[in-house]
């Protein structure tokens, strides 16, 4: 085992300096306890930022630590780009043919060269082939792009669910919660900067989600779209409702909504798989996993709006762990600009700010990087312990990033000192001031084992998914639409008859031909209806593209009508007799074929209260 093979050790580069005294610079060897307390990586174009942050990745995957990493340019997906062999074969298909075109070579040729740089990079680095092949052991790589089929899509469909019980139970964290899952949705119909406290919109949206959770149910924009037009609460403060936002502009609202999830390019956001913290951190069997959340492709409202939601649910998913002192998880996210500023207050900086201020306790460590030091909130980032600075070349950005470093922790060298040797640092060269204090430590880093092959391309992200083994899912089959929960009371009421069974649909053969299902069980009361028999089918009823359909097969004996089901509510209500009285009647009744397809004369009374 080499010496920087460590458990919870990171070997980051070589140091510059030789404290050993053995004639070579010392291993930069990172103690992972430190990321508990955060870090941030610092340093422009070309200074090696990204490859730093892919180091951090891959030790954390050596030591099976999980990590979920967002990536706003597109550089992380660098982190499937992994060849043991580091033959020229496995390099070819990444490559640049225009940087081949360039230097007047071949593609062959370019890639047997960058396959020489690695094999020699590396060997400089006292890694080989063999420790890629433990790293792909170690973990599992995915890279999902939310919003988009060309990778890994995300379903967000279940991202507005009711939290866990243990931040429903915690009444600042479900109110941050609630707030900024407000803002983001705001953000993200085009109502921007909508303040929590004097925003009409803001108070309403949020008074809904909390009432929805509250309630014990999921929220889904449907049932939001809903709640909006026709509002479950009849007060906001001390005013009615339509006093504090009159019909004509929650009806605005709710078309904002609604043009929302009718638009194509949102209806990418609900395909996919789910969108859940614990799969994004391991395999089904347990497998520690590199997450890389690909948003590059998105316009700058649906960035914000999806990067809010997955820190809410990173968030949630916290207060549901146990408290440890040790690294349990990374949350890495490699362009944080924008989303940290220091004046203004973006949807995602709220829950950001939370992360930072208690993930700590839960064993979270989170990294943030930017070219960007000019613009980012550092009063925020006073929870960081450890921060990486590369080179910088303005003044400003120096600057900048002085003063909203802690001066104390910078011991043994002036800020004029600190600021000419940032200024000065080559690629790869990064000054680390390391969170316990102390001399800050010159090191460069080692050459990461994944391919830094840049951005990668649509087409490129479409080969390194099918080349992972991941195989898209079918498409779901057809369920029944989705009802909104209405919460039982004397406004109005939903009621489910107890043991519903769930529609059978069933699965097509090879042939397209759908498969015979077995004879169901006969629905209660089918033979309390009258009413001339229909044919029996036993294969699926055809029906336009996008419809739901679920059906039984007929068997001899037993005859199936459509048949319409009525729930309702009847409040009865009178001061004067001193009479309050809730009545729930269900009805079911035959579709006929006549010129009134519905007759209730025509019922069966079912007691499903």
């Amino acid at each position: 085992m080499s010496q920087y093979e460590k458990l919870g050790v990171f070997y980051l580069g070589t140091e510059n300096r030789d404290l050993d005294g053995d004639g070579r610079a010392d291993y930069m060897l990172f103690d992972s306890r430190d990321l508990v307390t955060h870090a941030m990586i610092v340093g422009m174009t070309g200074s090696g930022k990204t490859g730093l942050g892919i180091d951090m990745i891959e030790e954390a995957a050596m030591d099976g630590i999980p990590t979920i990493v967002v990536d706003p340019k597109g550089d992380m997906g660098n982190l499937l780009l992994t060849f043991p062999d580091l033959s020229p074969k496995d390099f070819e298909p990444w490559v640049h043919p225009e940087e081949a075109e360039a230097e007047r070579i071949t593609v062959n040729e370019l890639a047997a060269k960058k396959a020489e740089i690695w094999r020699k990079g590396l060997a400089d680095s006292m890694q080989d082939g063999e420790r890629i092949r433990v790293l792909r052991q170690n973990a599992e790589f995915a890279l999902y792009t939310p919003g988009g089929q060309f990778g890994r899509p995300l379903s967000l469909e279940g991202m507005f669910r009711k939290p866990a019980p243990a931040a429903m139970e915690d009444a600042e964290v479900l109110q941050e919660v609630v707030s900024t899952t407000a803002t983001s949705l705001l953000h993200l119909v085009g109502i921007k900067d909508a303040d929590p406290v004097s925003s009409k919109e803001h108070v309403f949206l949020s008074t809904l989600i909390q009432k929805t959770w509250q309630d014990g149910y999921d929220l889904t924009i449907p049932s939001l779209i809903h709640w909006i037009s026709q509002p479950p609460i009849k007060t906001i403060g001390v005013m009615d409702i339509d006093t504090y936002l009159p019909e004509k502009e929650r009806t605005a609202l709710a078309f904002r909504f609604n043009n929302l999830i009718a638009s194509p390019a949102f209806k990418a956001f609900m395909d996919g798989e789910p969108f859940d913290i614990p799969s994004l951190l391991y395999t089904d069997k347990g497998k520690p996993k590199v997450s890389v959340l690909s948003i590059a492709h998105l316009a700058d409202a649906e960035r914000m709006f999806f990067v809010t939601l997955l820190l809410n649910r990173m968030i949630a998913w916290m207060r549901t762990e146990q408290g440890t002192s040790s690294l349990r998880a990374l949350f890495y996210m490699d362009e944080v600009f924008g989303y940290f500023p220091p004046i203004a207050n973006p949807p995602a900086k709220k829950p950001l700010l939370t992360l930072l201020k208690t993930a700590r306790a839960y064993g979270l460590g989170i990294v943030l990087a930017t070219q960007n030091p000019g613009d980012i909130d550092y009063k925020g980032l006073s929870n960081v312990g450890t921060w990486f600075v590369g080179r910088l070349t303005t003044e400003r950005d120096r600057t900048r990033l002085l003063e909203g470093m802690a001066d104390e922790s910078i011991e043994g060298i002036s800020r004029a000192e600190l600021g000419k040797l940032i200024a000065g640092l080559h690629p790869r060269q990064f000054l680390l001031r390391p969170v316990r204090g102390g001399e800050p430590i010159l090191f460069q880093t080692r050459f990461a084992m994944s391919y830094l092959a840049g951005p990668l391309t649509r087409d490129q992200v479409r080969l390194l998914v099918s080349q992972s083994g991941y195989l898209p899912q079918a498409a779901a089959p057809a369920t029944e639409p989705t009802q909104i929960p209405v919460p039982p009371g004397p406004d109005r009421g939903f009621f489910v008859p107890e043991g519903t069974p769930e529609p059978f649909v069933p699965k097509s053969s090879e042939e397209g031909i759908p498969a015979p299902v077995p004879a169901p069980v006969p629905p209660p009361a089918a033979a309390g209806l009258t009413g001339p028999p229909i044919e029996q089918v036993s294969v699926a009823p055809q029906a336009a593209s996008g419809i739901p359909v679920s059906y039984l097969s007929g068997t001899p004996g037993q005859t199936y009508k459509p048949t319409l089901a009525g729930y309702l509510t009847v409040y009865i209500k009178d001061d004067k007799r001193n009479i309050s009285h809730t009545e729930n009647v269900s009805r079911f009744t035959p579709l006929g074929g006549g010129v009134v397809p519905v007759e209730w004369d025509n019922k069966l009374d079912l007691d499903l209260a």
